[in-house]
């Protein structure tokens, strides 16, 4: 029996879009305890651009937009096109209007702010050019004190140790502020270094959890519930294996955070929990940086994806979760091999937009030295360079010259969407704000500024591979979080959010933000369910 330190009305498992749901708990005045696997917090939320895709929100609102949640619903419903999921689409939709307003009366968050991020299914009925996505205001070192030593480091302060300077922004922004909120309720706990074993479970109900803190076997009890919201099994390559449909993938190709590695999912499934969609990810385009790893890539201004036919496969500016899965898919059914799949530019593009940093600096010499980048001085070269058969790679080439001239991509419709036209200022660099690459400029030398011809030698090169930001296949869970048994019916004091729960969009992405959202969202709803006698 744990002794009265170890007994919290709440215990959230991760630390990453489910703090958001600790702070809502511990607002209420719960005793909430937060145990997180790693040294840090943030999950992989401390990676992300933090866009919380909500419709009808009040930043939507302050910007002027005539946002419609029942458009949004419309358009949940047509992409998804899932009945079992439209209860918690609107759950969903419930919860974000009203978490911002609530998020918003703390000082500590200040007031979000909407960004134009085209929806990805511009065809879909309800769908939106301006989006529906809304991001937390950047916060600074000085501000968060102590606590911003305890957030995740960026992408890239982890890969290269670029220097994050004195300001949060994106997921870590959102998450400092959380987290100095959540530890100022006065009802707030944090654990860091501890990996939950399995869930403790009395007379059919989930009372607590068993973890490994520092070493150390510790059991912590919940009064309430317990939230898991640990991230997917990315990291995990048995898991990987075992469920997802490319067995070339690695576990080191994902941007999801160390620590997921399906701990809280295990746990689930051993005390009875129904799971679904465990063989989806939230899958994009990698472009293989010069330490042979992959970066998520939100979509390319110019050049052209080819597969070992030496054939173009895909709008190479297409919303990233869907070229992702069409590289998957395509590897998978055609008898082709798309893993890897070869991007190839001219000189024409690399004067104009350089690569992999700012486009008006030159390239750095490590991506040649590291072979990241390979240069050929013409076409029969480069067919060697990457064993595609010469004849097929020329007429591809040819075939999308002609679309240049005519400013029309007949085979993939290349810069036709609100989507595509966007990356003639933002897109051809990785989404990582702390980067901070100025966008090129949009160009007018030929029709359509997406789609610039390769026609001026030398060519150059690069790798994509299919990577991705987290699994997407969990627990299942109700539109209140709870996580549900085979035969449909909820594990009392059980609760799931994030990449730990099966994703309420089904195997689609329909806008920037979603993932987040969802993670933030449903850890809110689980803590509604849990005080529902009381808030």
């Amino acid at each position: 029996m744990a002794s009265n330190e170890d007994v919290y009305d709440v215990i959230v498992v991760g630390s990453g879009g489910g703090l958001v749901g600790a702070y809502a708990a511990a607002s209420r005045g719960l005793r909430t305890l937060v145990i997180e696997k790693t040294d840090r917090v943030g999950g992989t939320t401390a990676y992300s651009g933090a866009g919380l895709w909500y419709p009808g929100s009040a930043p939507m609102r302050r910007a002027g937009l005539d946002d419609s949640v029942e458009d949004a619903r419309t358009y949940l419903r047509d992409c998804v096109d899932d009945e079992s999921r439209e209860p918690l689409q609107d759950a969903y939709l419930r919860a974000g209007v009203r978490l911002i307003d609530e998020l918003e009366q703390n000082p500590w968050f200040q007031s979000f702010v909407h960004l134009p991020v085209p929806d990805y299914y511009p065809s879909v009925a309800g769908s939106s050019p301006t989006g529906h996505t809304v991001f937390p205001p950047q916060v600074t070192v000085a501000e968060l004190g102590a606590h911003a030593q305890l957030v995740r480091a960026c992408l890239p302060a982890q890969r290269w140790g670029h220097d994050e300077g004195p300001v949060l922004s994106g997921g870590r922004a959102l998450i400092g502020r959380t987290l100095a909120a959540f530890l100022e309720t006065g009802h707030g706990s944090l654990r860091l270094d501890t990996a939950l074993e399995s869930l403790v479970v009395e007379d059919g109900r989930v009372v607590g959890v068993q973890a490994v803190s520092d070493g150390e076997q510790v059991t912590f009890r919940a009064t309430g519930g317990v939230i898991l919201a640990a991230g997917g099994f990315e990291r995990d390559r048995e898991l990987r294996a075992k469920y997802q449909p490319v067995p070339e993938r690695g576990s080191e190709w994902t941007h999801g955070a160390p620590g997921n590695t399906g701990d809280a999912l295990q746990a689930g499934i051993a005390v009875g929990a129904a799971t679904d969609l465990l063989d989806a990810a939230w899958f994009t385009p990698g472009l293989v940086w010069p330490d042979g790893l992959p970066l998520f890539h939100t979509g390319t201004r110019g050049g052209i994806w080819v597969n070992a036919s030496g054939e173009r496969f895909v709008n190479e500016t297409r919303p990233y979760d869907q070229a992702g899965r069409e590289i998957v898919h395509l590897h998978a059914t055609t008898g082709v091999s798309h893993i890897p799949a070869h991007w190839i530019i001219d000189q024409r593009q690399l004067d104009r937009d350089s690569f992999g940093g700012p486009h008006d600096q030159p390239v750095r010499p490590e991506w040649f030295e590291s072979g990241a980048l390979k240069r050929a001085d013409s076409l029969e070269e480069l067919a060697r360079l990457i064993d595609v058969p010469l004849d097929a790679l020329r007429a591809t080439i040819e075939e999308f010259n002609g679309y240049a001239h005519t400013g029309v991509d007949e085979k993939f419709h290349r810069g036709e969407t609100p989507w595509d036209q966007t990356a003639q200022y933002v897109l051809g660099f990785p989404a990582l704000p702390e980067l901070n690459y100025p966008a090129p400029p949009p160009t007018t030398d030929w029709p359509n500024p997406l789609l610039p011809p390769l026609d001026t030698p030398p060519y150059y090169v690069a790798t994509i591979l299919p990577a991705d930001i987290g699994t997407k296949g969990g627990l299942k869970i109700d539109e209140h979080a709870r996580v549900l048994r085979p035969d449909g019916t909820p594990i009392e004091g059980l609760y799931a959010a994030g990449n730990t729960a099966a994703a309420m969009t089904g195997r689609v992405y329909p806008g920037a933000g979603a993932p987040i959202g969802s993670s933030v969202a449903f850890s809110y709803l689980a803590v509604l369910d849990i005080t529902s006698g009381t808030d």
